[in-house]
């Protein structure tokens, strides 16, 4: 196996009435320290990446498919159940509710396991008739590898979204999924608990 970069934090996906579908990845560990991003798929389609420096902008772009990107400072914040953020023309509060009937299940999956990117290679195919769109293995940019391992998740019970300063309309399913990678998120806005790996692909031998 290649080089591999492993991402444990938490992703947020949610949708609004205008059609914006924003995706936040808040991650406490990873190869460039803690940090947050947003990527936000607008009625139109376009796709857009919002990140905090351009060493993750470069990582996430090359990883992702995007129409555009921007370096902005993202502020984001999950602490008592309430997600924030603020992010160049991006500001967003949501309330985290209520775990699901499928993240009460995750948690019966042993963590080890449940990030193990053996076992989510296998399971990949069911977590799509789980959760239509979503994958836990697939092919990333850059000849890459990725797989997300998902230990828990939650309902977001309301938000309020933000774009240029006018509000983008209530919270919505995110529909239709939104086309960065492989992978949606759920279709009803959610929080997942999640050990993402990307993996470089193997260097061929001479």
């Amino acid at each position: 196996m290649g080089k591999r970069w492993i991402f444990d934090g938490h992703i947020a996906g949610l949708g609004t009435g205008s059609g914006l579908r924003a995706v936040v990845g808040l991650w406490q560990q990873s190869p460039f320290g803690s940090f947050a991003d947003v990527m936000v798929q607008h009625p139109s389609g376009h796709r857009l990446l919002l990140a905090p420096t351009r060493e993750v902008a470069s990582f996430i772009a090359a990883t992702y498919s995007f129409d555009s990107v921007q370096v902005v400072e993202v502020n984001a914040v999950f602490a008592d159940q309430r997600i924030t953020v603020d992010a160049g023309p991006l500001q967003l509060s949501a309330g985290v509710g209520r775990r699901t009937v499928l993240g009460r299940a995750l948690q019966a999956v042993p963590r080890r396991l449940a990030v193990d990117t053996v076992w989510l290679q296998a399971i990949s195919p069911v977590a799509g008739l789980l959760s239509p769109g979503a994958r836990t293995s697939g092919t990333a940019g850059s000849g890459r590898l990725e797989y997300y391992g998902v230990s828990d998740l939650h309902h977001i019970r309301s938000a309020v979204v933000r774009w240029n300063g006018v509000h983008a309309g209530e919270l919505a399913p995110i529909t239709p999924p939104v086309t960065f990678g492989f992978s949606s998120v759920p279709a009803r806005p959610s929080l997942a608990r999640v050990r993402t790996t990307v993996v470089d692909a193997p260097t061929a031998g001479p």
